[in-house]
C-alpha cells in the first residue's frame, strides 16, 4: 500500500477544509435533487395487481397499510437466480442489512411504508427472511407487477402515492442508486412528500413542519 503525504496539522486541516467545500456542495445538489423529485408529474396505476403475502393475498392498496406513500424494493430471489433457494443475488442482501432494524418506525411516521417483492413463494421468502433477522414487510409478485414497473429482473425501486383509494406512481430508480439508498433520509428524499420539514423546497400546500418536531425514539411513536 502506498500511502498518501504526511504532512503538518495545518496543512491538513485546510485541505480537509478545501475538501468540506465541495462536500457542502454536493449536499445542496442533493436537496435541489429531492426537490426537483417532488415536482415529478405521476401516473395513474388502473390496474388491479395482487400479491401474496405472510397474512394471504393482497391489493397494491393493501400494501400501503393504511399509508399514504410506498416504496417498493424489488428484491432479486426466485427461481434460477444466484444461490436460489437458498440465498438471493447478494446485492439484494446487502440492501436489505444496510436499512438497518429499526428505519421503519421513522418511515411510518411520515406516513411511509417500504416492502420488498420478489418472485419467491412465501415460504422461501419467510425462511430466508427469518436466517437474515429483517423485518421488512416481504411479499410476492403473482401478475405482472414487475415487467409493468421496469424490473422484470434485477432490482430498483419504485414509489407511490395513495390518494384515497387511487394509487399514482412517482419515481423510479435502479443500478447504483440503490448503494446511495438506506437512510431513513434517502428514503423520505425519493417520496413525493419528501421529509415534510420546513427547510425543504417543496410545492406550495405540501404538509411540512419543523425539524426535530416529529422525530421519536423508535420504540414511542405509537405512544
Amino acid at each position: 500500500m502506498n500511502r498518501t503525504r504526511v504532512v503538518s496539522r495545518e496543512e491538513w486541516q485546510a485541505t480537509c477544509a478545501n475538501l468540506l467545500v465541495k462536500e457542502k456542495e454536493l449536499t445542496r445538489q442533493r436537496d435541489a435533487l429531492a426537490a426537483e423529485r417532488r415536482r415529478l408529474p405521476m401516473v395513474r396505476v388502473d390496474k388491479d395487481y395482487r400479491f401474496e403475502g405472510p397474512d394471504g393475498e393482497a391489493s397494491l392498496l393493501d400494501v400501503f397499510d393504511g399509508r399514504r406513500q410506498l416504496i417498493v424494493y424489488r428484491f432479486f430471489f426466485e427461481p434460477g437466480v444466484a444461490r436460489w433457494p437458498e440465498a438471493d443475488c447478494g446485492g439484494c442482501s446487502m440492501f436489505a442489512d444496510n436499512v438497518g432494524h429499526f428505519a421503519l418506525p421513522h418511515l411510518h411516521a411520515r406516513d411511509t411504508s417500504l416492502v420488498l417483492v420478489s418472485r419467491a413463494p412465501q415460504a422461501d421468502i419467510e425462511r430466508f427472511r427469518k436466517r437474515m433477522g429483517w423485518t421488512i414487510p416481504w411479499f410476492t409478485t403473482t401478475d405482472d407487477f414487475s415487467r409493468d414497473f421496469d424490473v422484470p429482473d434485477y432490482f430498483g425501486f419504485n414509489v407511490f402515492l395513495r390518494d384515497g383509494d387511487q394509487v399514482f406512481r412517482t419515481y423510479f430508480t435502479n443500478g447504483r442508486a440503490a448503494e446511495a439508498i438506506g437512510s431513513v433520509w434517502s428514503f423520505l428524499d425519493l417520496t413525493p412528500l419528501g421529509r415534510k420539514e420546513i427547510w425543504e423546497d417543496s410545492p406550495e400546500g405540501y404538509p411540512q413542519n419543523p425539524p426535530y418536531a416529529w422525530w421519536r425514539l423508535h420504540d414511542e411513536y405509537d405512544a
